[in-house]
């Protein structure tokens, strides 16, 4: 009897392991699926290898940066107005500094804007559009679409400046003014998807089944909400990181002397068109992170897509 129910535990023992194990290789090939759809794009490669390029610059810049010490308070106007060169691969700006070290780490403000945008919107904007569209037509469905409409009526570049404009022009302050404006775009998504899926028989089974209500929300409509989410997070870092460059063009994000791209190609400007190079190489670089995660977004969209390979 003892070794008979012995059998039976070891019997167990193996069923629950090689169902882990199953579990595991199904996540392991749902991940290589994944990107192998994502790497059938090859203009989503390209701009998956841009991200993490400019990414690596950002963060290692001290280490690789020509001239690390000239991102801080830093003037040799002997070297001032350097056309590019051997030395200076950018160039220098009026006050001696090189372009390429200043903008090596500028790349590191530029990401934390983005990801500090986003992460801050995408769950809010997200929780608000579940709530909106599980109970459409409710008092609370009413008053979050209303709000929502109201912070759409308004372009997200001139909200976020108006925001700027009556706090003290830091980093940190920018990123809340543009979180404040980006929100309502995650709301209205996902009240879309969200207010469909509502209507799915396993939602309905769900409700039968006396699943609570935060069950319902992120266990079953959520995960079905993820791939457009994912999808526009990616294409939003692009568009987040420009409007952030855009405030500090006009003087609302990072004050000098750190370096902000926007504030960078805003002082060229004076100087355009014989420096050209102090506002052309700032300018060119916001135009690469916006490209490459628009190209990323691309794969990303493909990489979630039901369709067959």
């Amino acid at each position: 009897m003892t070794e008979k129910r012995s059998n039976y535990n070891n019997n167990l023992l193996t069923n629950v392991g090689n169902e882990e194990l199953a579990i595991k290789r199904d996540k392991i090939e749902g991940i290589k699926r994944a990107w192998y759809k994502f790497s059938l794009n090859r203009m989503s490669i390209i701009g998956l290898a841009t991200v993490l390029i400019v990414a690596l610059l950002g963060i290692f810049e001290p280490l690789i940066a020509p001239y690390p010490a000239h991102v801080g308070p830093f003037v040799d106007f002997a070297s001032a107005c350097q056309i590019p060169s051997i030395s200076h691969w950018m160039g220098t700006d009026n006050f001696g500094r090189d372009i390429l070290s200043r903008t090596m780490f500028a790349f590191r403000g530029a990401f934390v804007m983005g990801f500090g945008v986003l992460l801050v919107v995408v769950p809010i904007g997200s929780i608000l559009g579940l709530i909106a569209g599980y109970w459409k037509g409710k008092t609370i469905s009413t008053f979050i679409l209303r709000v929502t409409d109201i912070f759409l009526a308004l372009p997200p570049l001139i909200l976020a400046l108006c925001v700027c404009a009556i706090m003290r022009p830091t980093l940190f302050n920018s990123m809340m003014a543009v979180t404040i404006a980006w929100w309502p775009w995650y709301t209205r998504l996902v009240y879309g998807m969200s207010t469909s899926i509502s209507n799915e028989l396993y939602v309905k089974s769900a409700e039968l089944l006396g699943a609570s209500k935060s069950h319902v929300l992120f266990k079953e409509i959520l995960p079905n909400c993820l791939s457009p989410i994912f999808t526009k997070m990616t294409l939003d870092m692009g568009w987040v990181i420009l409007t952030g460059a855009s405030l500090s063009f006009v003087g609302l994000g990072e004050q000098p002397p750190t370096p902000a791209l926007g504030t960078m190609v805003s002082d060229g400007a004076k100087y355009l068109p014989e420096l050209w190079w102090i506002s052309i190489f700032p300018a060119l670089a916001i135009m690469i992170i916006v490209l490459g995660f628009n190209l990323m977004g691309d794969g990303v969209k493909d990489m979630f897509s039901s369709g067959e390979v």
